[in-house]
């Protein structure tokens, strides 16, 4: 359990850097809520309205079915840790869905269905095992931001942990997983498909960089409380929003 309370902290700090890395002037990353939620199904935790302004990062082949401009993405956040859910949206494209289930575990990744699929679902799903020690780079890797820390050599000043040698998975002690579930719909004649094999590429490029930024920013938020990592993350999003000339988003803290 102290790995994943860890985790939320790390999760939350590197959501917030990778969020400014990627804001300029004229694209980036809007927050238009941040507050407390409880609902029956994940309990407590904390709910976020993002508007995600990217125009540059889409794939030309997309544009040919709508300007890049249109191409924006709306992101409904609900992070209860252990559990999390995400469902992102684009109005130019309203049948279009893409929602990430997570469920954060002690454990090298041999927990079988924990999002307690039927039957009928466990034999579509697709099983593909990200291991932040990997260096596979691709197209979308380039947009997203590609760590180039060596994790056979890393080892952190701070808690001692490294280096990330084959076989990590099995040695390592603290360890987690994170168990996501993707699921996208995209009823578009002609082009659905080949866009939700790009998400799908997508999706994966970024959780597997965000998850190395994790382990390679251990040392700048080990030892951080949560409250410590929302009052930064006060400050960044405002600073964000005023950046995107948006009006200054005003959250309340409560850890």
């Amino acid at each position: 359990m102290v790995m994943i309370i860890e985790y939320h902290v790390a999760h939350t700090y590197v959501v917030m850097k990778m969020s400014q890395q990627h804001t300029t002037d004229n694209e980036g990353v809007e927050v238009l809520e941040n507050k407390d939620f409880e609902d029956d199904v994940l309990g407590k935790g904390r709910y976020t309205n993002k508007v995600y302004r990217l125009q540059s990062k889409v794939p030309s082949w997309l544009t040919t079915f709508a300007p890049a401009d249109a191409l924006i993405m709306q992101e409904e956040a609900w992070n209860a840790f252990p559990r999390c859910k995400s469902v992102m949206k684009c109005p130019y494209f309203p049948r279009f869905q893409l929602t990430i289930e997570t469920v954060h575990m002690s454990g090298n990744g041999q927990s079988e269905n924990v999002h307690g699929l039927s039957e009928e679902q466990l034999a579509t799903r697709e099983v593909e095992y990200i291991d932040i020690a990997s260096t596979e780079t691709n197209y979308w890797s380039y947009l997203i931001g590609n760590n180039n820390v060596d994790f056979t050599k890393f080892k952190s000043e701070r808690t001692g942990r490294g280096p990330l040698l084959e076989g990590w998975q099995d040695r390592c002690d603290p360890v987690m997983t994170a168990y996501k579930l993707v699921t996208i719909d995209a009823p578009y004649w002609g082009f659905g498909y080949r866009l939700e094999q790009a998400l799908v590429a997508g999706e994966k490029a970024l959780f597997l960089e965000s998850h190395r930024n994790c382990f390679s920013w251990i040392d700048e938020w080990y030892g951080m409380t949560m409250q410590q990592v929302r009052e930064v993350e006060q400050q960044i999003q405002s600073a964000l929003n005023e950046k995107l000339g948006k009006p200054t988003l005003v959250t309340r803290i409560e850890g």
